[in-house]
Order: structure tokens, then sequence, then C-alpha cells
């Protein structure tokens, strides 16, 4: 199945390439949940890495250098694997699973630029637990460089507009 998927988006990118070029290969995985990986790195190591490998460099070649993963949950055993076939985005960073931008950028360094990383559920409760979330993470990453601020999944549907919009002028002002 692997095999027959990555053939198949070779082909298509070198198609589409031929007449648009792209700022971003995104691939959307889901590969963990709240305690981790849903398979073991050994098997992500034997069953995903080598066709990610083999689709990175083809577009790469193909003049496409950001790799972008989406992946919810605890992707922390999942991080290194990703980089080292090529991968150099990840994204959403769930708060609820553990996941912190600010030690991703101490353990990873510009080898990893790392989107999210907000905790969403704060857009909820009081203005001070989200203003003291984003003041405790949007510097120190913007002032690392390979960051984009955005929260750790989509909006909850219990969010007023009032205070996404809170939110955003936050975001923007820091």
């Amino acid at each position: 199945i692997m095999e027959h998927w990555t053939d198949f988006y070779c082909r298509l990118a070198s198609r589409v390439w031929a007449g648009v070029s792209f700022d971003f290969v995104y691939l959307w995985e889901d590969m963990a949940y709240k305690n981790g990986p849903l398979i073991s790195p050994r098997f992500v190591r034997e069953f995903m890495l080598p066709y990610y490998r083999r689709f990175i460099e083809h577009v790469r070649g193909l003049g496409c250098d950001v790799i972008i993963v989406d992946s919810d949950g605890d992707v922390s055993e999942l991080v290194p694997l990703f980089l080292d076939v090529g991968v150099n985005v990840m994204l959403p960073f769930e708060v609820q699973a553990g996941m912190d931008v600010c030690l991703f950028r101490k353990l990873y360094a510009k080898n990893l630029a790392i989107i999210g990383g907000i905790d969403k559920r704060l857009l909820t409760q009081e203005p001070e637990a989200l203003d003291h979330e984003l003041r405790a993470k949007i510097p120190p990453m913007l002032e690392s460089g390979g960051y984009i601020p955005g929260l750790d999944h989509t909006v909850p549907p219990d969010v007023r507009l009032e205070d996404f919009r809170q939110y955003v002028q936050q975001v923007r002002a820091l």
C-alpha cells in the first residue's frame, strides 16, 4: 500500500510541479494520541519512513525544501524519526498531550520549525490564563526563529467570536 501511494504521489508531484511551484508539502498523519504514538517507533521506521524518505527526496528534487507533518498527540518519540527522513516542520504540538514548544525548541534547535503549541482550551477560560500562555511562549519562540504562533488544534466550538478576536489581537501584539 505504501509503495503504491508513494509512486502515485511522486508521479502526481512531478506533474503538478511541471506547471506550478510550491513553498511546502503538507503531510497529515495524526500518528499519535495523548499518550504517544499510535504505532511503535519500530513500525514507523519499518513501514513508513522508507516511503517518506523516497517521497521527500523526490519533492526536494523538484525544488521544495519545506516538508510539514501534522500530527496530534504526543509526538515526542516520532519527531526524531521524521527529522531523520527530511521533515523539517511539525504542528500542532498539542498541549493536553504534554507537548511543549519551548522544550522542543531546546531539543531540536533550528532543525525543526514549529507551528502551534498554544493551548486552545485557554480560549474559554479567564483572559489572564491565555495572556500568561502567550507571553510565556510567543516571545522566546519568535526570538529563536522557526516558529509560527498558533493554536494546538482547531478552535473548539464553545469559543466565542469575541474571545477568538482577542486571542488574535494578543498574538499580533506579541
